[in-house]
């Protein structure tokens, strides 16, 4: 049987609190990395004393708008100062809002980008270059909607779309410098930010998927986990989609 043992190995979660971000900050950590949690909520330091007291190890929070490029370059360096590495970096922070075209509000569309896309972006820069010291993984947080569109997400679609090809020009750039660039593209996930769907819509979407269930976070950690591992060290470039076999 094969176990994946990150020990010595430091890693940052983006929006790390609750569903996909903080399953794949409980593996790293049940795995044996230092684990660093990112977010903005009340949640941050709880959830980091949480999985400390379920693993063990070294983990640690901090808060930062992702948006924020000074804010994600000051994140780094406090990484640095602290730990002297970074070697996974998981960029998962996002928010969903689904609009109508002609009906998008500017607030929502801003707001959209500038987490998902430009928040991306802005922990690559940063991430990278403190990853350089020692190679790395980077594991962005895309989704089936960013690899095949649907009605009435155009911004969220266009935003992680963007994610997949931020990831397949940044793979092309630090594969000689030793840094990985994945992306890992969800299906229909039970998360927080699914819960808000009309039953009839719920049902639909279900109905869509192939293996027949709703996937778990635990899915999608599981695959950041053998991405941020020495198992998938000759992979890069690609686009992992984790959806049960979901039509869209």
């Amino acid at each position: 049987m094969i176990s994946i043992d990150l020990s010595g190995r430091v890693a940052l979660v983006t929006g790390s609190t609750r569903g996909i971000g903080r399953a794949v900050a409980e593996n790293l950590a049940q795995a044996g990395a230092t684990v660093i949690l990112n977010g903005r909520g009340d949640r941050l330091s709880a959830a980091a004393d949480e999985i400390k007291e379920r693993h063990g190890g070294n983990v640690a929070a901090i808060a930062a708008d992702v948006a924020n490029a000074d804010a994600v370059a000051a994140m780094v360096q406090n990484i640095f100062k602290t730990f002297g590495r970074l070697d996974v970096l998981v960029n998962n922070a996002g928010i969903l809002k689904d609009g109508l075209i002609g009906m998008i509000r500017s607030d929502d569309l801003n707001s959209t980008i500038a987490i998902n896309t430009i928040g991306t972006l802005n922990c690559i820069q940063s991430g990278a270059r403190l990853m350089q010291r020692t190679g790395g993984s980077i594991i962005n947080m895309s989704s089936i909607i960013g690899v095949r569109g649907n009605a009435g997400q155009l911004v969220y679609s266009a935003s992680k779309g963007a994610v997949i090809a931020a990831t397949l020009s940044a793979a092309k750039e630090l594969a000689p410098k030793g840094i990985r660039v994945n992306a890992i593209a969800p299906g229909y996930i039970d998360t927080d930010m699914i819960r808000s769907i009309p039953p009839e819509i719920h049902q639909k979407r279900l109905e869509s998927i192939a293996m027949g269930r709703i996937g778990d976070p635990q899915d999608i950690a599981e695959t950041a986990l053998f991405l941020a591992s020495d198992l998938s060290r000759y992979v890069t470039g690609q686009v992992i989609g984790v959806d049960g076999g979901m039509l869209v």
